[in-house]
C-alpha cells in the first residue's frame, strides 16, 4: 500500500531534504539528520497521507469530510481541491489562527468545535451523514498510513545515500500515523533504522501504551503548545504497529520544543512548529536514550503561529 500511495503521489508531493548542521551535531553529541516535512506541501507530512486518501476514493465519492488541528485539515482540503471534491473539516476552535484560515484558503468548509467538551467524532458522524461524505481519520486509516509511510521510503534511500544504516529515527507522534507509516517502510527498506515515537509531556499516551502493551489514554484533552499531536491515545490500527515495530517512546517538554525550534531556525534555517519540533528536541536534549553515533529525526510541520515562535526565539535567547 505505501508503495502504490507514492506511485499516485508523484508529482503531488515533494521529496522533502534530510538536512544537517554542525551545531545541531554539536549540541546533541552525535551526528543530527534532519528530514525537513515542514517543507512539504502545506506544511507539513499531512499531504501526503491526504492525497493517498483522497486519490484512493471510488469514483462516486461526494465529498469528504476530516477531523484536524489543522495539518490534516490542510491536505485533505488541499487534495479534495485538485479532485474536485468538496471538504468539511472538523477543528478545535484553539487552533493556531493560520491553520484554520490557511485550512479555509484551500476551500474547505471549517466547523469549529470545543476540543475539550465536544465529541468530535460524533460531531463529524453526524455532519457525513447528513452529506454522504466520506470520514477521512487523521491517523486511524490505511491509506492514510500509506501516504505518510511514503515519508519513510524517501528517508530509507537518503540515509543509505548519507552512509547511515543504523540509528534511531525520531517521529513526532500524536496517533502515531507518521510513526506507523515510516515504521513499516523502514522495516521493508532500511531495517537497520528503528523509529522511535516521541510526544510531549502530559500527552504521553503512546509512550505510555508501548511500555505497558495495551492502549493507555490522556487524562488532559488541550492546554498544550503541541497543538498538532494531541490526541487522546494511539490509534487501534497504528497501535499494533508501532508495538511490532518501534522502539521505546520518548517524552520532551515544552520548553525543550521551544528550544528545538530556535536551534532549528539557527542551525538549519527552517521553520517547525512545536510539535513538529519534539523529535529534534529529543534528539538534542535526551541524548542517553538514544542509540548510535548519528540519530535521524523527522520536522513533521511549521505550520506555527508568528507568536509562538517569536516565543521560542525569546526563550532560547534568555538561555544562552
Amino acid at each position: 500500500m505505501i508503495e502504490a500511495a507514492a506511485a499516485r503521489l508523484a508529482g503531488h508531493v515533494r521529496e522533502t531534504p534530510l538536512l544537517s548542521a554542525p551545531g545541531l551535531d554539536r549540541i546533541a553529541g552525535r551526528r543530527v539528520l534532519l528530514k525537513a516535512e515542514c517543507l512539504q506541501h502545506v506544511g507539513s507530512f499531512k499531504a501526503r497521507g491526504g492525497w493517498a486518501a483522497v486519490s484512493a476514493l471510488d469514483a462516486g465519492a461526494r465529498g469528504v469530510i476530516a477531523l484536524s488541528s489543522g495539518n490534516h485539515a490542510q491536505g485533505v482540503a488541499r487534495a479534495a481541491a485538485a479532485f474536485g471534491l468538496p471538504a468539511v473539516i472538523v477543528m478545535p476552535a484553539d487552533a493556531p489562527a493560520p491553520k484554520i484560515a490557511n485550512t479555509r484558503a484551500l476551500g474547505a468548509e471549517v466547523v469549529l468545535h470545543d476540543r475539550a467538551t465536544e465529541d468530535r467524532e460524533a460531531l463529524a458522524a453526524g455532519i457525513a451523514d447528513a452529506r454522504g461524505l466520506t470520514l477521512i481519520r487523521p491517523f486511524d486509516d490505511p491509506q492514510v498510513i500509506a501516504g505518510q509511510g511514503t515519508a519513510g521510503l524517501e528517508l530509507a534511500a537518503q540515509a543509505a545515500a548519507a552512509g547511515v544504516t543504523q540509528a534511531d529515527v525520531l517521529i513526532p507522534c500524536g496517533g502515531g500515523g507518521l510513526t506507523a507509516g515510516v515504521a513499516l517502510a523502514l522495516a521493508a527498506r532500511a531495517p537497520g533504522l528503528r523509529g522511535r515515537p516521541v510526544e510531549p509531556e502530559g500527552f504521553d499516551d503512546t509512550a505510555r501504551s508501548l511500555a505497558s502493551g495495551r492502549i493507555e489514554v490522556n487524562d488532559a484533552r488541550a492546554g498544550a503548545l503541541c497543538d498538532a499531536i494531541l490526541t487522546p491515545s494511539p490509534g487501534r490500527i497504528t497501535f499494533p504497529i508501532m508495538a511490532r515495530l518501534c522502539g521505546p517512546g520518548l517524552v520532551v517538554t515544552e520548553d525543550e520544543a521551544l528550544r528545538a525550534m530556535a536551534a532549528a531556525f539557527e542551525h538549519l534555517k527552517i521553520v517547525l512548529e512545536p510539535g513538529g519540533a519534539v523529535a529534534l528536541a529529543a534528539s538534542l536534549f535526551h541524548g542517553d536514550a538514544v542509540t548510535g553515533d548519528a540519530v535521524i529525526v523527522i520536522g513533521s510541520g511549521g505550520n506555527v503561529a508568528a507568536e509562538t515562535f517569536r516565543m521560542a526565539l525569546r526563550q532560547s535567547g534568555e538561555m544562552q
